[in-house]
């Protein structure tokens, strides 16, 4: 398996993205070439390409374990999806209907649904594991509710949340359901049809496949408005030329992650509980948030009392080393993330946070190099920190 990571670069930020598989990158080069047809054409070059569009639909339905490909629907990515499945199930609301989600969301979730509720939102609490309890969502539901929206597994800390007995829930109240499902699908199992949801985000760069190219999964019957009109792509639910090339490569990825789920997961999942076991054994002062065991394979989340998130990453960054902080800093003011928020994270211990997340080119032999760059760093930080103003 060809590494297309930089040589010397440890690169432990996959859930902000992945690199490209070459063997995605290969099944994309013919439509960035020579078979550069548009798939709305009557011609043979379209023909081709339209093709190729219907084979990566369905190697993403596969993925998903989705009823039929026509429930995949191709756009622009994760952040389109959430919006569309947003905005498209309230268009059709009735006005005083209201929306609910997670008081811990991806922006693209929680700011459209602050842009669309205005005022009509409901924030469900999680729990200091980071997970949605179904008592806490059923109790939090008022009677007019038209949509609830809950990710599967969340970006920043990891946890899996209990998803098929929230959308039960969310169906007893006469409300549809979504999911944002970026960070989970091509990483764990991951059925639309056992989980029930009638609407899923997907984006191809979180499983080694290109950006700019993503999916909303629509469950047949389910009403929603379309999100983009001027054409009648995508069976004239988004208009506009399709990126055939980006599909071609989700597809092919989708494809790839099906096929190595199981001993990727269990490989993953050992690299991941070593580097928790001796971060949290070997670093004074650490810990680790969210839940320990219902967590993607994929994710370590930890804080460090006494630092700042943005000194020990840019110390990474310096010894080569890719990971992601949980708080920004700004004019010496450092801003917990709404995530460490949601969890009830004091701000001593949730401004010195770093996301960790593992890849299909993640090694065991890459774990003694980054757990003692991070001893390290965040030593070195201890130092010579002078903790700024911090805020909530």
């Amino acid at each position: 398996m060809k590494n297309p990571i930089p040589e010397g670069m440890l690169y432990l930020d996959n859930a902000a993205t992945t690199p490209i598989a070459p063997e995605v990158l290969d099944a994309m080069m013919p439509y960035l070439t020579e078979k550069f047809g548009n798939p709305a054409t009557l011609y043979s070059l379209g023909g081709e390409a339209r093709q190729a569009l219907e084979n990566a639909r369905e190697q993403v339905a596969a993925l998903i374990d989705a009823q039929d490909p026509s429930e995949v629907v191709f756009n622009s990515g994760g952040s389109e999806s959430d919006n569309w499945a947003i905005r498209g199930v309230m268009e059709l609301a009735p006005p005083e209907a209201r929306l609910a989600c997670s008081a811990f969301e991806h922006h693209a979730v929680l700011d459209t649904c602050q842009a669309v509720g205005r005022g009509r939102e409901v924030l469900i609490d999680v729990d200091s594991d980071g997970i949605v309890r179904p008592d806490v969502l059923r109790k939090g539901l008022p009677t007019n509710i038209a949509l609830v929206s809950i990710m599967h597994s969340n970006n920043e800390i990891g946890t899996i949340q209990p998803i098929k007995e929230l959308c039960e829930i969310a169906h007893e109240a006469g409300a549809l359901f979504h999911t944002d499902a970026v960070q989970s699908v091509g990483k764990i199992p991951f059925s639309v049809r056992q989980l029930g949801v009638d609407l899923a985000s997907m984006s191809g760069h979180k499983l080694n496949g290109p950006k700019g190219i993503g999916a909303m999964y629509i469950r047949k019957g389910t009403k929603i408005a379309h999100y983009q009109t001027g054409g009648g792509q995508e069976q004239g639910r988004r208009g506009g030329t399709v990126n055939v090339a980006g599909a071609v490569g989700f597809g092919k990825a989708a494809e790839i992650a099906k096929r190595d789920l199981e001993s990727e997961m269990a490989r993953i999942t050992a690299i991941r509980d070593r580097i928790i076991d001796r971060v949290l054994a070997e670093i004074p002062d650490s810990r680790l948030n969210g839940s320990r065991t219902n967590r993607l394979p994929q994710n370590a989340h930890f804080s460090f009392k006494g630092t700042e998130g943005e000194s020990i990453l840019l110390n990474l960054d310096m010894m080569g080393i890719c990971c992601s902080a949980g708080a920004a800093c700004s004019s010496g003011e450092v801003h917990m993330s709404h995530v460490l928020r949601a969890l009830g994270l004091s701000p001593e211990w949730g401004h010195g946070s770093l996301r960790v997340s593992f890849g299909r080119y993640t090694n065991e032999s890459d774990i003694d190099r980054f757990v003692t760059s991070l001893s390290s760093s965040v030593e070195q930080v201890r130092r010579l920190m002078i903790v700024p103003n911090v805020t909530n």
